[in-house]
């Protein structure tokens, strides 16, 4: 099912959301690292018939997605991934939370061994209007993306396109699957050559399996 086919049965979606969600194959185990509200968790059990777990650090969040049924516990992905057994799931997801991790590449690596595949999306820091604002103020970039002033930011490792390709290149993982997305969710790849993802692409989401 394609993203554009979801989107007519799960309105409610964010579109890099239903993007994402098109990657898992229907009827996985899944783990959302850092699941917040539940809304991708949700779109996964209801759209794609997984066995949704996830793991939130914050109780809000995770009361907000135990009032909505989903089994949802309260961790640290920092920390508390690595009491997670090899191969519990199908696939492993990280989405807009890569930036905020504190050991980002054990994260990944955590995630590979727990899943069989690991989805990772985040923000681009290397996009056109991040540059320019840099380039022409001098200061610290705000955008829909990255929308916190440098000093109230939860984000303490920002990385671009390029940046995460090589890391995972560095770690041995295989890149099965990828995608640019504008500021909207929507892909950018069906206009832009692969090697102009980093320019124009305001956030980028990768499937990613070990060696």
């Amino acid at each position: 099912m394609s993203p554009l086919e979801m989107t007519a049965d799960a309105a409610f979606a964010r579109v890099d959301l239903l993007n994402l969600a098109s990657m898992v194959e229907p009827g996985s185990r899944v783990l959302d690292v850092g699941c917040g509200d539940g809304s991708l968790l949700r779109l996964l059990a209801e759209k794609r018939s997984v066995d949704a777990r996830g793991i939130e650090l914050s109780q809000s969040g995770v009361n907000l997605c135990v009032a909505k049924g989903l089994s949802v516990i309260q961790g640290d992905a920092d920390t508390d991934l690595v009491y997670y057994p090899d191969g519990s799931f199908d696939y492993v997801i990280l989405s807009q939370t890569l930036q905020a991790m504190r050991q980002p590449r054990v994260v990944i690596e955590h995630m590979l061994r727990i899943g069989r595949r690991a989805i990772v999306s985040f923000p681009n820091f290397g996009h056109w209007k991040i540059r320019l604002q840099l380039l022409a103020t001098g200061r610290m970039p705000v955008t829909k993306n990255l929308a916190y002033t440098w000093y109230e930011t939860p984000n303490i490792h920002f990385c671009t396109i390029k940046d995460f390709v090589d890391l995972v290149d560095d770690m041995g993982a295989v890149i099965e699957q990828a995608s640019a997305l504008d500021r909207f969710g929507r892909p950018v790849e069906m206009t832009l050559p692969r090697s102009l993802w980093n320019l124009f692409g305001e956030q980028a989401v990768f499937v990613l399996s070990g060696k």
